[in-house]
């Protein structure tokens, strides 16, 4: 199997066979504790203001995301997975933008055989989930701050994800000791920034918190997320 680590906004457009696009901080962690939480499905977009018009047409209920870090105005939340988690979503169609993640895999649904959400809270699901579908290869994609800037989160996640593909055993402590000492992870102790609640860090970091992977499939031309147990 050739497994490939690939980065930011080109490594998403790039990237072939069964596809994971990384946000560790916060997307698809949050992605992850709104499925936990009872949420139907996910429709994945690239800009406020499709998730605004996809509501408005019925398309979804809830708007959730982020612009610059901060909700948007009229999004029903914003990017904390601890937040979603104490959220009544039972049966509720999501509509999620962010800065990163939604937009890897917006740019990777064009060339993937099959594209997951992936963060650490659903790591070995979403290792067996890329395992049982892929063929000849698996493209994991670290999205970094803004897809345009690496992050030490999403590349750690990245080398984690490779290591259980490749059948080593990883070691989850090691992989939280050092996203907690890279700059991402620091921003949520800034008070001068209330948007970053400081809950969500070490959320994020609960390795395999989730036994559930989180797989998208374009549908009525928008990737769609579902829960994928294996």
């Amino acid at each position: 199997m050739d497994v490939r680590i690939e980065s930011l906004i080109e490594g998403a457009a790039r990237a072939s066979g069964v596809v994971a696009i990384i946000a560790v901080l916060r997307a698809f962690t949050t992605a992850a504790a709104a499925f936990a939480n009872g949420a139907a499905q996910i429709t994945m977009v690239a800009s406020v203001e499709e998730a605004l018009a996809l509501r408005a047409q019925g398309a979804g209920e809830i708007c959730m995301g982020e612009a610059g870090g901060r909700a948007p105005d009229s999004f029903d939340f914003g990017n904390s997975p601890y937040e979603l988690s104490q959220a009544g979503l039972s049966g509720k169609a999501i509509i999620q933008r962010t800065g990163a993640g939604t937009q890897g895999i917006v740019a990777a649904a064009k060339n993937a055989q099959h594209m997951f959400a992936a963060a650490l809270v659903t790591a070995s699901a979403t290792v067996r989930a890329m395992h049982m579908l892929a063929r000849d290869r698996i493209t994991l994609v670290a999205m970094g701050e803004n897809g345009s800037r690496r992050s030490s989160e999403d590349e750690i996640c990245a080398l984690y994800l490779r290591g259980l593909l490749e059948g080593r055993p990883g070691n989850p402590e090691a992989a939280r000791q050092m996203i907690l000492s890279g700059s991402e992870a620091a921003k949520f102790k800034d008070a001068n920034k209330p948007w970053l609640n400081p809950a969500d860090v070490p959320f994020a970091l609960e390795i395999d918190r989730y036994d559930f992977a989180i797989k998208a499939q374009i549908e009525n031309g928008y990737p769609v997320a579902r829960k994928f147990n294996v």
